[in-house]
């Protein structure tokens, strides 16, 4: 019976329900955990509506799918509309490493006086275990101000999480969200209907409080004049109550929308091809609780439940006109960059010419989110025919196949290229010379370390190319996180002059067809390997020039590798710049690059590692947690050798004799000739701390033969304070000169060392600052302006003149500015 019009629509939040969301605002995280149709969403929607009208900043993202890609692309976007860039230019973390340099940022961003509530809705179909345990971590340092909310259907929260989580968590299940007896009534009249006694008991025995199956009986009832059948399941029930009343045309809207997972008007009139999509979308949502309004005022979404049944609609089709449908959602999403999606659609109606458009437009990048499994799976089903007419295609997957290891199908994508270029003769010749050029250059990472073979192959693309390459972008880490390029390209021992020369040859073919990826890099291996010799003058003037060439193309992993080698000729004396790995770190931290930032980790590890300072070393390295980090494979090798080198400084000799055999397998399938040499060098280093002195002496010997040949004498110095004992007892035979070349640049390395942990360039002071207040007060004291400190330690004036002030406080000196700077030179023992 109805006593007025009724309002189905209406949004009803029972008085208990109101009661159950107040911690809300008092919890770091929420989490919603119910059955499809609970009402979690419209729940958590108005308490953040109200929140919103407090002047709370409230962030809502939505997800769709396991594809953790387009999860963080709708993060982004909603971090974006709130006002925050914490997460501009940002890559999603892969390893617990990235994760927690996220977590360091966002924690960072989120923190203010304005309260924060971000909203994760419809969680469980992440489908990701990593991502539920960086909520937890998450929660467990957000601010006081910023709220994480999160609903699934499924429990996502191990029972350890929640045990540590305390009263940071709230939870809200579905004996809150559903309706009771009394709620029943209240909504019902909310919704302007009567029901006699028996359908109230009905509905209350047969939904159970579920609120869509009220809903879905309400409306059944206001339609209808009868509830709907009790043993319909929720699918059944919904499409008679909610579908099979509309008109054909609004059918058909929802068969053909329910595919979206977001929608404008726009969108559904390009899509439907309805002159009339957009009241046909109004009235629906005015009259469909499962078809709403995001809050950017653009946007709608059919509710999970709307989507099932629509897609169900979809499928009874005809196979033309589903075609014809999915073939306009591949060209909207490919009109607006959205290339996953647009690849889905195009696969989906069998257009494998315009699926293939869009992997050249995308050239890899998004791909990249594809698993290897579901990429070859998806490559299988593309017709040969259609990869031949799409060359360039084919030569962004063969880069994809060489990323996932897939070498035969890269190598079988190989010939299908060099088909399609011999059955087209009609291909203009620029055309082919781009086509087998970048090929080329692709087959050159098959080569990986081997100048000679990887030269002739840069060469033959930088002849046949007038393009730069489409698969390879030069923002990329051309030495794979090493912090050195000789580590990477030493082969062997008195190969190094037939080396340097391949690289001085080869490297400005490659710059040409890569905008100058990796540029400096044979300037720094020649640089690495002056100092490796200990031509300290040599080494210094080649750095520069790597410097000024890498900055000219931004190439910032080959400026860290500059600073990997400016550091440890500082512990030869050849003093450059202060190095404050606070500001280098901040300044990176700005381009959330994870990479690079291991590689400065790697490197700080490894510098304070040969000083001694083992409290200074990163915790990732210290803890020796390097399993925590996806390092590249190519470049692991160099971060065990640097855990090794904290091993030995830690006294941890057994740790390092454990580990030695088989690193040095990897450095011999990987050809690290540089590598192995050090490591064999910690290996004599560690027996002599050990107290096994033959094996310290065989390992010693070994290490020598491998040295000798191009004059390597600074791992020797590096290890001077464990091998000094070694070295001393002589009758090295041939590599006596050797030796005694070591022994001598051994012992200034250590006085330079002592200097540099004691008195002379560590004054009194250093004890009541960190590093980079330290570096800091020495620039200050050196006579330098505000301006020259701040090109150095990469900051604005006004942030140095706010440190400098915080410096002078910090050690009680007083006065007018010219005498605070004196009396900080004083303390340095210098003339102001």
């Amino acid at each position: 019976m109805l006593r007025q019009k009724p309002e189905l629509n209406t949004i009803y939040i029972s008085e208990r329900m109101r009661h159950s969301l107040q911690p809300v605002a008092r919890s770091s995280l929420t989490a919603v955990v119910a059955p499809m149709g609970y009402g979690k969403t419209t729940a958590i929607n108005w308490y953040l509506n109200e929140r919103g009208r407090e002047g709370a900043a409230v962030l809502r993202v939505s997800i769709y799918s396991a594809n953790r890609a387009i999860f963080w692309k709708s993060l982004q976007k909603a971090f974006a509309q709130a006002g925050l860039t914490v997460l501009e230019g940002y890559e999603c973390p892969t390893d617990a490493s990235g994760a927690a340099l996220l977590l360091d940022d966002l924690c960072t961003a989120l923190a203010g006086e304005r309260e924060i509530d971000l909203f994760l809705d419809d969680f469980h179909l992440l489908r990701d275990e990593q991502a539920a345990a960086f909520l937890c971590a998450l929660a467990n340092r957000l601010p006081g101000n910023a709220h994480l909310v999160v609903a699934s259907r499924n429990d996502f929260l191990p029972q350890g999480e929640i045990l540590r989580l305390g009263q940071r968590l709230h939870r809200v299940g579905a004996d809150q969200l559903r309706l009771n007896e009394k709620e029943l009534s209240a909504y019902v009249r909310r919704c302007g209907m009567e029901l006699t006694e028996p359908q109230r008991e009905t509905l209350l025995h047969s939904c159970e409080g579920w609120f869509s199956a009220i809903y879905l009986n309400l409306h059944a009832l206001a339609e209808r004049g009868t509830l709907l059948p009790t043993s319909s399941d929720i699918y059944a029930m919904f499409t008679a109550a909610m579908i099979e009343s509309l008109s054909p045309q609004r059918q058909e809207f929802l068969a053909v929308m329910g595919l979206a997972d977001e929608f404008t008007v726009e969108m559904a009139s390009a899509v439907t091809r309805m002159p009339d999509a957009e009241q046909v979308l109004l009235a629906l949502t005015r009259q469909n609780a499962f078809v709403t309004r995001l809050p950017d005022g653009e946007s709608f979404r059919f509710h999970h439940m709307m989507k099932e049944c629509a897609e169900r609609l979809f499928a009874q089709l005809p196979a033309p006109r589903q075609a014809a449908v999915w073939e306009r959602y591949g060209r909207w999403y490919e009109a607006r960059r959205q290339y996953l999606p647009a690849l889905r659609a195009y696969e989906k109606c069998g257009d494998y010419d315009a699926a293939l458009h869009v992997i050249e437009e995308d050239a890899g990048i998004l791909l990249a989110s594809l698993g290897p499994a579901e990429l070859l799976e998806r490559l299988g089903r593309c017709p040969v025919d259609a990869l031949k007419r799409h060359p360039l295609a084919i030569l962004v997957l063969m880069r994809r196949m060489f990323t996932c290891q897939q070498i035969p199908k890269m190598m079988e994508l190989k010939a299908l290229l060099e088909a399609a270029v011999r059955e087209h003769p009609e291909l203009p010749a620029q055309e082919r010379g781009n086509l087998l050029g970048e090929c080329d250059l692709i087959l050159s990472f098959l080569m990986y370390n081997d100048i000679t073979r990887m030269s002739r192959l840069h060469r033959s693309a930088s002849r046949q190319m007038t393009r730069p390459a489409v698969t390879l972008r030069n923002s990329g880490s051309w030495t794979f996180g090493s912090p050195s390029v000789l580590m990477m390209y030493y082969r062997a021992p008195g190969e190094l002059g037939k080396e340097l020369a391949e690289m001085y040859e080869c490297m400005p073919h490659y710059y040409k067809i890569t905008q100058g990826h990796g540029q400096g890099a044979e300037l720094v291996m020649d640089a690495e390997a002056a100092f490796m010799q200990g031509h300290f003058e040599r080494a210094v003037l080649l750095l520069e020039r790597a410097r000024v060439r890498a900055a000219s193309c931004g190439q910032e992993n080959m400026a860290l590798c500059c600073d990997f080698l400016a550091l440890r000729l500082s512990l030869c004396g050849q003093a450059g710049e202060p190095f404050d790995f606070e500001a280098r770190r901040a300044a990176l931290l700005q381009r959330h690059d994870a990479v690079l930032l291991h590689l400065l980790g790697s490197i700080e590890a490894y510098y304070y590692a040969l000083l001694g300072r083992t409290d200074a070393v990163p915790e990732v390295f210290r803890e020796h947690r390097l399993a925590s980090v996806s390092y590249f494979a190519l470049c692991r090798p160099m971060m065990e050798m640097i855990e090794l080198q904290v091993w030995l400084a830690q006294g941890q000799a057994v740790k390092v004799l454990a580990r030695c055999e088989e690193l040095l397998a990897a450095c011999q399938r990987f050809h690290y000739g540089l590598v192995a040499l050090h490591v064999r060098v910690q290996m004599a280093a560690a027996y002599g701390l050990y107290g096994q002195p033959a094996e310290a002496r065989a390992a010693l010997e070994q290490a020598l033969a491998e040295a000798a040949p191009d004059g390597f004498w600074m791992p020797l110095a590096e290890n001077y304070r464990y091998l000094a004992p070694l070295l001393a007892q002589g009758g090295w035979g041939s590599a006596q000169p050797l030796v005694e070349r070591a022994i001598a640049l051994g012992q200034r390395y250590e006085a330079r060392r002592a200097q540099l942990n004691g008195s002379a360039d560590r004054p009194a002071i250093a004890a009541a600052l960190t590093e980079k207040e330290l570096a800091l007060a020495r620039l200050v004291a050196q006579r330098r302006t505000n301006k020259e400190i701040a090109e150095t330690l990469h900051l604005s004036e006004g942030t140095v003149k706010q440190y400098i002030n915080q410096l002078y406080a910090k050690l009680d000196i007083g006065g007018a500015v010219r005498n605070k700077r004196a009396q900080l030179a004083a303390l340095f023992g210098t003339k102001y």
